[in-house]
């Protein structure tokens, strides 16, 4: 028997014990728990964007920052003053509350002389707080703002279209490109790149005191952040290693009127498509994932153009699907993350095999991951 037909006949088997498990004058007990089970992962799934509806009213309502100016844990009732919230709704605050608490986003604790519950925050809502130096709440904000999250709602007629004329379900809603929304909508654009500054603040930080990236640029004189945007992660760069010449490099629209700092950074305005500053290394982080194949190769051949064949590197920031980890936290990210670029672009998170192929293709001779930053990874390329 050929393989094919050993695995049909195991799909009619296992196709035959489910139905009739789904007969309901037959279901035994085993089979009733597995059904609730079934039922309850539906469930999990078909609510689970409520989790991402209670985090945006946590950010809008200013939770986190209510906590802190408290300057101590909580109780429910502070809570709803605080937040100037009518008593009538304390209770519904209660319930938003314990979602956030069963998020890992607050934590209860028995603080008064009565042991009466009270809020505290995690590190997870620390990072929500408006003057926390890594605020991640524009990055959440942007990402659950309804012309992102409309896309989703119409991945199946996407998929069901007979052209491929609609670029992404969010060409096909808006009639245009994201990338167009973005630089023609002022107030859209202004949330964009702080969402991208917030992200870069954080990961910037974690560089430049890694010993890993300090490896990577020892002795570097000169590095192009290509996509930089308002040059966050080119400023920490550049003041951590002072003898490097750091080019930010982005869009005209994006770094016209944005100043250097007159020593090791100055901002340029281009497009990766058609050419990019020459430097020793070039830096590319989280935008290759918003591209096609064939666009990342056009960058990717940019980029090779602009580094010396001796000594020059391309250091990729993105994530690599498939990279084993222990963190199952990071896998569900990648995979969210992935369908986020989908919908938005039709980008993708790629696999290493896929990385592979586009450097080679790009006539790049060899690279290696380092699965340092979460989710994300640090792909270095190096040219032929």
């Amino acid at each position: 028997m050929c393989i094919y037909c050993s695995i049909n006949s195991c799909i009619i088997v296992i196709t035959n014990k489910w139905a009739k498990k789904m007969d309901p004058n037959t279901i035994s007990n085993e089979n009733s728990k597995e059904l609730l089970d079934a039922l309850t992962h539906i469930w999990n799934h078909t609510f689970s964007f409520l989790n991402s509806m209670a985090l945006k009213c946590a950010i809008q309502l200013e939770i986190p920052d209510a906590i802190q100016k408290h300057g101590k844990p909580i109780t429910l009732k502070e809570l709803a003053n605080s937040l100037s919230i009518h008593p009538n709704k304390t209770h519904s605050l209660y319930q938003l509350m314990r979602l956030l608490v069963h998020s890992n986003f607050f934590i209860i604790k028995k603080s008064t002389p009565n042991q009466e519950e009270t809020y505290d925050l995690t590190l997870n809502s620390q990072l929500l707080l408006k003057n926390h130096p890594f605020n991640q709440s524009p990055f959440a904000i942007l990402e659950m703002d309804p012309i992102i999250t409309e896309s989703a709602h119409h991945l199946d007629e996407w998929f069901k279209n007979e052209n491929d004329e609609d670029e992404s379900p969010f060409h096909m809603i808006q009639g245009k490109k994201i990338y167009e929304h973005i630089s023609s909508e002022l107030k859209f654009n202004d949330l964009f790149n702080e969402a991208m500054s917030c992200d870069s603040r954080i990961i910037s930080k974690v560089l430049v005191n890694s010993s890993e990236f300090k490896g990577l640029v020892e002795g570097v004189e000169s590095l192009v952040d290509v996509g930089g945007g308002d040059g966050t992660m080119g400023k920490a760069i550049a003041e951590a290693y002072p003898e490097m010449q750091c080019i930010v490099f982005d869009l005209p629209h994006v770094v016209n009127g944005l100043q250097g700092n007159g020593r090791n950074l100055t901002y340029v305005g281009g497009r990766m498509f058609d050419a990019i500053p020459h430097a020793q290394v070039i830096l590319i982080k989280w935008a290759f994932h918003n591209w096609s194949d064939e666009n990342v190769i056009k960058a990717l051949k940019r980029c090779k153009e602009a580094l010396p064949n001796k000594g020059g590197k391309l250091i990729i920031i993105e994530m690599v699907m498939g990279i084993p980890s222990d963190n199952v936290n990071y896998s569900n990210a990648q995979l969210l993350i992935d369908m986020q670029m989908l919908s938005a672009s039709r980008g993708k998170e790629r696999t290493e095999q896929q990385w592979k192929s586009l450097f080679l293709d790009a006539g790049f001779r060899d690279y290696n991951i380092l699965p340092i930053l979460g989710p994300r990874s640090i792909i270095q390329v190096f040219p032929a």
